[in-house]
């Protein structure tokens, strides 16, 4: 869950969805962003479906209140007959501890939260696995077995589930008449979702043409009779209509971020980019996985030509060699687990000295090309921060010689043309749409073919998401949730700095520092102000053209108007206030050039966070993505960055070597761990499980700390012979419940910055004692080992 949001992965500036293929995306709240058809947010309710949410809308009031009534009184009885059964026995494995203000014959609490909450986590443990053998398995048993992946899926947990929910709450909404909307810029949303929705029989009309016409525009492409001249042809001309007017990526990635050592301005950042699959290995075919991928690939893009009116056989000659050229930008590609270091990735150089590593591109020509849309002039003494200087110097040598030869050129231009393609096939007709399904099943392990209004409302989402975002904060966000929210912050944050001084391997200095930083964290919660007021609303998107019934148009008008809104950054000074995601979003992230973090409105509901749960559950779920996001502030990258958001030397060197000692015992650790198969990478994904294992024990002691203010936090869940401090830890595993094809574990094995969902329980806790304690975890048992990890 929870991702630092860094610069450069920002760099993915362009807005289109590239269904294709998943793409990198640092604004997750947890695990890889899967492509889904739905740009879904995040992996992962326990609660009603929308068949039931309509039914219950035909009720009268009197059968409703009969249904309360009836409800309620049969909980009850069960919750009791419960209580008599676990009372007697318990087949747990494990000692289970009675807090010492709680009477052994006391009544649990029976409101209809606690009744609820007991409920859901029945539903969901397996009292058959020994806690302290499989914790992952104890919590989470018996909710796999409850929430099989639905179909079109490829993973399944809990926030899938409630980001579901919420899409059905956009949905009744954007479904309104225009004249209930409260700003221009809500309509267009609306407008957006609605020109999605008629693609069914607007884009089967259209068939090919809109994008036939595209390839015109943009100089031909010649696996198909499309304009394409090879006498005529330029790379560079080429790159500036795909990258600056249209905003396709392709060959590297590059946008305006914040500097990473200045934090208070903005610069061009240049990184690494150009691939198609989600991974290099993908090219390489090192498993049959990886084989079966690539011939779903050359499969997909000779289907897209022969619709786009290409022959068959000379169609797949000429992608395979775009195939070919993908495979060596994947050779010169650096690892993951190799951009971990934020300083040494760093590399400020003006344009001169860039153009003499790359010279297969005139970049100041390039980026003055672009900054016509914002009337912005640039010098060859203009700063550029580059992120992958290697690549881009073995990059311009193979293009050098590619250029040299008639088809050479013809492969840089098929390979640039189809990013554009790929990009825009789920703009196109079904037969469009459908050619993707069979690399996507070898990739994800399913095809996808979700319901098409799910489809449409996470577009719209990703399209104009605070519109969405003022539509659904006004709909579902209670404000009380905000003052609790923020106090539990705090609290966690207090417990994250008193844990410093237990720290014997940080000098006094740093430690007085990184208690600075953290008091100078700023948190944001819910939603900006600006999106409940029209005007601003409207101001921000004033420039973003929609009409009606012309989803393949709006995309493109889309894609161009985040071109041209990131320009415009350039010369602004950061605001440090700016929300990277979207109220709606089941997520929340942390910032380091802004030392921030950011929990949004669609993740401060049920089953992270209900004011009326009981502390434990709440800090067990919600307080430890709070504590996770705080901890990235001093995981392996974070810590690079000072409470300004600047990258420099501000720990003591000999801290540094006792911290990097204490992040290679993680790294092992998760290291050693394996899944279908595989081994993890105890590197790539170091600086999440950092923050895991940080974040729990923050929000644990917080929660310890954390005043009872109800029933709900002194008595017993009922038919849970479960303990406060044992519901803590339950409340944190369930929220990994969850189910993966074997494709996607091995897919986000290969990608994701995070541990798999079990191991992200299991790793975090068998390094807590606390959870030991909690659970009277014999020394040495699996989830009590002896050697345990620990960073913060």
């Amino acid at each position: 869950m929870f991702v630092c949001k860094r610069t450069r992965d920002l760099l993915k500036m362009a807005r289109y969805k590239q269904t294709s293929f998943p793409e990198d995306d640092a604004s997750s709240v947890g695990g890889i962003h899967l492509n889904e058809g739905t740009g879904s947010t995040g992996l992962h309710i326990r609660y009603h479906t929308a068949r039931a949410t309509i039914n219950w809308r035909t009720r009268s009031k009197v059968e409703e209140g009969l249904l309360i009534v009836t409800l309620i009184l049969s909980v009850i009885i069960s919750a009791l007959l419960i209580v008599i059964i676990t009372s007697k026995s318990d087949k747990s494995g494990c000692i289970l501890h009675i807090e010492p203000h709680i009477k052994a014959n006391e009544v649990p609490c029976l409101n209809e939260h606690c009744i609820f909450a007991a409920n859901e986590i029945l539903r969901s443990i397996d009292r058959r696995i020994d806690p302290c053998d499989d914790f992952y398995a104890y919590a989470c048993n018996n909710w796999i077995r409850n929430n099989p992946i639905p179909e079109g899926k490829s993973t399944w947990g809990t926030f899938g589930k409630l980001e579901q929910m919420n899409q059905l709450i956009i949905r009744n909404i954007l479904e309104k008449p225009l004249k209930e909307y409260k700003s221009e810029a809500e309509k267009k949303a609306k407008i957006y979702y609605e020109s999605c929705l008629d693609k069914e029989e607007e884009m089967e009309k259209l068939g090919a043409k809109p994008m036939v016409d595209l390839l015109w525009k943009i100089g031909g492409w010649n696996v198909t009779k499309s304009g394409f001249n090879i006498e005529k042809w330029n790379l560079a001309h080429t790159l500036k209509i795909l990258q600056n007017k249209y905003n396709f990526n392709c060959l590297f990635a590059w946008a305006v971020g914040e500097d990473d050592k200045n934090s208070s301005r903005h610069a061009i950042q240049i990184d690494q980019g150009g691939l198609t699959l989600p991974t290099p290995d993908y090219y390489n075919n090192k498993t049959e996985i990886h084989r079966r991928v690539l011939d779903g690939y050359i499969e997909y893009m000779t289907k897209v030509c022969v619709l786009l009116g290409a022959v068959e056989s000379d169609a797949r000659r000429q992608m395979e060699a775009v195939i070919a050229f993908e495979s060596k930008l994947a050779n010169i590609s650096m690892p993951l687990e190799e951009r971990r270091n934020e300083e040494a990735m760093y590399h400020p150089m003006n344009l001169v000295d860039l153009e003499k590593i790359a010279p297969f591109l005139n970049w100041t020509e390039h980026f003055g090309d672009a900054m016509l849309l914002v009337n912005r002039r640039i010098t060859q003494d203009e700063i550029v921060i580059v992120y992958a200087p290697d690549f881009l110097k073995k990059l311009s040598a193979i293009i050098i010689e590619m250029e040299k030869t008639i088809e050479g050129k013809i492969t840089l231009n098929n390979y640039l043309v189809w990013q554009a393609v790929r990009t825009l096939t789920s703009c196109l007709s079904k037969p469009f749409r459908d050619a993707y399904k069979s690399v996507r099943k070898a990739l994800m392990g399913s095809d996808g073919g979700e319901e098409i209004w799910r489809y449409c409302v996470a577009d719209t989402n990703n399209v104009i998401g605070f519109a969405v975002g003022a539509i659904f904060v006004r709909q579902a966000f209670h404000g009380g949730s905000k003052p609790e929210a923020e106090q539990m912050i705090n609290e966690i944050r207090e417990a994250f700095k008193e844990n410093l001084h237990n720290l014997t391997w940080m000098d006094r200095g740093t430690r007085e520092r990184a208690i600075d930083k953290a008091n100078a964290i700023t948190d944001m919660i819910g939603f900006p102000d600006y999106i409940l007021n029209p005007k601003e609303l409207d101001k921000k998107y004033e420039d973003l053209k929609i009409v009606p019934n012309k989803y393949f148009e709006n995309n493109i008008q889309v894609a161009m108007y985040n071109l041209r809104t990131n320009l415009e950054k350039l010369d602004q000074p950061v605001n440090k206030t700016h929300w990277g995601m979207t109220p709606q979003m089941v997520n929340a992230y942390y910032t380091p050039t802004k030392n921030q973090i950011v929990f949004p409105a669609g993740i401060l509901q049920s089953p992270f966070y209900d004011t009326n749960n009981p502390k434990s559950l709440n800090f067990g779920a919600m307080g430890v993505v709070m504590g996770h996001e705080l901890t990235h502030a001093f995981d392996d990258q974070g810590r690079e960055y000072d409470k300004f958001g600047n990258i420099h030397r501000w720990w003591d060197n000999k801290s540094i070597e006792r911290f990097n000692e204490k992040t290679e015992c993680i790294e092992r650790q998760y290291g050693n761990y394996k899944m279908n198969g595989r081994t993890l990478n105890g590197k790539q994904t170091l600086g999440e499980n950092i923050a895991d294992n940080g974040g729990l024990k923050a929000a644990y002691h917080a929660f310890l700390k954390s005043e009872a203010t109800k029933d709900a936090d002194i008595l017993k869940l009922p038919g849970l012979n479960l303990t406060h401090k044992q519901l803590f830890f339950v409340s944190f595993a369930q929220v990994w419940c969850s189910s993966t094809t074997n494709e996607t574990s091995i897919l986000q094995m290969e990608k994701d910055a995070h541990a798999p969902s079990p191991y992200r329980v299991i790793g975090t806790l068998s390094n807590t004692f606390e959870f030991a304690d909690a659970f009277n975890c014999k020394a040495n048992s699996k989830m009590n080992q002896n050697k345990k990890c620990v960073v913060w």
